[in-house]
């Protein structure tokens, strides 16, 4: 589930600009990639602290992002952070290439102009 923080993208879907999809869990957003593959991708990074994350995976994206690679090679990564978790998106960095890392919370316009670059 999103954060308070998470920014409202229903401006942007009633601009036409993007079609918005919203998950509240990775399995429930693997099986809609696997489905309508998408050009970005908006998601929250919460960091694993001391549990499988920690061990296996770095954050609760993790799973998700290597199902994109399969399913989407070719979409953008935006990341989305609280400011007391912005040290560990580097190791999700690592791994996956991300397109940005935008901290929460995140104004329309820096929304906006991170999809357009």
């Amino acid at each position: 589930m999103a954060s308070p923080l998470f920014p409202d993208l229903s401006e942007l879907a009633q601009q036409g600009s993007y079609e918005v999809f919203s998950f509240e869990s990775p399995r429930k957003a693997i099986s809609q990639l696997k489905k309508t593959p998408p050009d970005i991708v908006l998601g929250e990074f919460v960091y694993g602290y001391g549990n499988n994350y920690a061990g296996v995976n770095v954050s609760n994206l993790d799973v998700f992002l290597y199902s994109l690679q399969k399913y989407a090679p070719e979409a953008k990564i935006i990341v989305l952070v609280e400011k007391e978790e912005r040290q560990y998106v580097d190791k999700l960095a690592e791994l996956f290439t991300l397109a940005d890392i935008l901290q929460l919370p995140v104004s329309s316009d820096k929304l906006i102009k991170s999809l357009a670059q």
